[in-house]
């Protein structure tokens, strides 16, 4: 029997995510939001903070719509307004989680902004255009998020058949056992792995595998901070090179294709035509910077991983399944079938052969999809409340300098990720820079277009890893005590810089060129 499965038999379905690899790592992590979140001496601080943001949000609800200086304003346009208010203040301050500030930013626009609210509170004649409460709740249903529990499904599968545990111990091997190679390899097989499967998850397999390398590592030498700190660094770097990679590229990839918006057709192998390149760059400069910053005093390691692939038909259904739906989103272009149904396909395969049971569901971050689907609530309401059509005939856009647009754009974007959820921000920038750079038009064509200002913003998402809290991977990495947050900032900041630079001119490159 696998060890995996044998663990979790003995532990009586005490906990299900027991059996993935690095769980411990997961553990201390949400333990450590929890309690920099909800100690008790930091309950004065969070009543202020909640407070704050009840008062911003009525104020902004309550006062005269012509002080918006915003022309033909309605009563649910401001109440968009004073809801987008809210969630960026419920984010930023993390006074709940994430998910939930998503789930009252649905319900608040259900009861107070669509067709379905409180009868005294939605009177279209005094209020203006209604939002379609069937639009509210399809947001849920986007075909983004199936994409993203498409990609969920792949990393589960792949954990429960040890897949991962096999890859990660074949693609290692090359690399043999001179210490500057193993972290090289670590790098780049962590970066791989976190372009397909969650980032969280990735840091955590990874870390779990380099415990026994620690322990061949002389405390007083900085390889061991070198070697973990390479997993936060390469899984945050790794996300960039897939649309699934992470949420700041989905979430970018919805607005630039939305039918109904810019319909700008970009395709999951597009996005890697011009992203992988990137992270491979990426992942080799940040190699040098960590050997630089942080030396090995130990010239060899030999490098142990425990664990591997079961036998058995279902291993091989899981591993012909992933090949496919890969190809299948690298030829999208070719075969016509859009990242999105495909991301489907590993869903109904892994469920009618059993591998994906309902206990596995269980596995698929929710929170996650919840958080994202509350941005796309607030994008919906931008835009069908008519808000968005007011906003940009009210403000000249159109003067802007389309550089500053990026630059500004990628700097709130960066700074915001430092300190909140990188999937809150670009939920919260996402919608606003579509209206922006919509409203622009053909002033954006000497960056390369609105692409070039999108996905300029889900690189600067992924280039924010200072702290041990801007990123689940940075916690993990933290979390093991060999990573000191100067260390971690130190080399965030470099890591940052140099991934915005080159992510920027790579966009204004690919865009001038007409090849997104």
């Amino acid at each position: 029997m696998h060890p995996i499965l044998r663990l979790f038999i003995q532990n009586n379905y005490k906990d299900m995510f027991h059996i993935y690899e690095g769980f411990h790592l997961v553990e201390t992590y949400h333990k450590m939001r929890h309690q920099r979140k909800y100690h008790p001496e930091d309950g004065t601080k969070r009543a202020i903070k909640i407070a704050l943001v009840a008062l911003v949000t009525l104020v902004l609800w309550n006062m005269p719509t012509e002080w918006y200086g915003i022309q033909d304003l309605t009563v649910i346009q401001q109440r968009i307004i004073a809801i987008f208010a809210f969630a960026t203040l419920m984010w930023i301050f993390e006074v709940v989680s994430s998910w939930a500030t998503s789930v009252a930013i649905i319900v608040i626009m259900l009861l107070f902004c669509s067709d379905s609210g409180i009868l005294p509170m939605v009177n279209e004649e005094e209020v203006g255009k209604l939002l379609s409460y069937k639009g509210v709740m399809a947001t849920f249903a986007d075909p983004v998020i199936m994409l993203f529990i498409g990609g969920f499904v792949l990393a589960i599968a792949a954990t429960k058949t040890g897949l991962d545990a096999q890859l990660a111990k074949v693609l290692l091997k090359p690399f043999g056992t001179k210490s500057e190679m193993v972290l090289l390899g670590f790098l780049l097989i962590t970066g791989l792995f976190s372009m397909f499967v969650s980032n969280t998850a990735t840091a955590a397999m990874m870390l779990t595998f380099l415990t026994p390398v620690f322990r061949q590592l002389p405390p007083e030498g900085k390889g061991r901070i070198s070697l973990a700190m390479s997993i936060p660094v390469a899984a945050n770097l790794g996300g960039m090179g897939t649309p699934i990679g992470t949420p700041p590229n989905t979430i970018a990839l919805k607005y630039l294709n939305d039918p109904e918006g810019l319909n700008l057709g970009l395709g999951f192998g597009q996005w890697m035509m011009f992203m992988f390149p990137l992270v491979i760059v990426l992942l080799f400069i940040s190699w040098r910077i960590l050997l630089a910053t942080f030396p090995f005093t130990q010239k060899r390691i030999e490098l142990k991983i425990d664990g591997g692939m079961e036998k058995g038909y279902q291993s091989w259904v899981v591993i012909i399944t992933f090949f496919i739906t890969v190809v299948l989103w690298l030829l999208d272009r070719v075969t016509g079938i859009n990242s999105y149904t495909v991301a489907m396909i590993p869903f109904m395969v892994f469920a009618l052969t059993g591998i994906i049971n309902k206990r596995d569901l269980e596995q698929i971050n929710w929170s996650v999809i919840w958080m994202v689907a509350g941005g796309f609530a607030l994008g919906y309401g931008l835009n069908a409340s008519g808000l968005a059509a007011n906003a940009v005939a009210s403000i000249p856009f159109g003067e802007f300098s389309p550089l500053l647009i990026l630059l500004m754009g990628g700097a709130i974007c960066y700074m915001l990720s430092n300190f909140i959820s990188n999937s809150a921000t670009a939920a919260l920038l996402m919608p606003i820079l579509a209206i922006v750079c919509g409203a622009m038009g053909d002033k954006l064509d000497p960056i390369g277009g609105t692409p070039t200002v999108l996905i300029g913003v889900a690189i600067a998402a992924s280039s924010a890893m200072i702290l041990p809290i801007s990123t689940p991977p940075n916690a993990l990495a933290f979390a093991t005590g060999y990573v000191k947050q100067n260390d971690m900032a130190r080399m965030g900041i470099v890591m940052g810089i140099i991934s915005m630079i080159l992510g920027f001119g790579l966009v204004y490159l690919m865009g001038t060129l007409h090849l997104i």
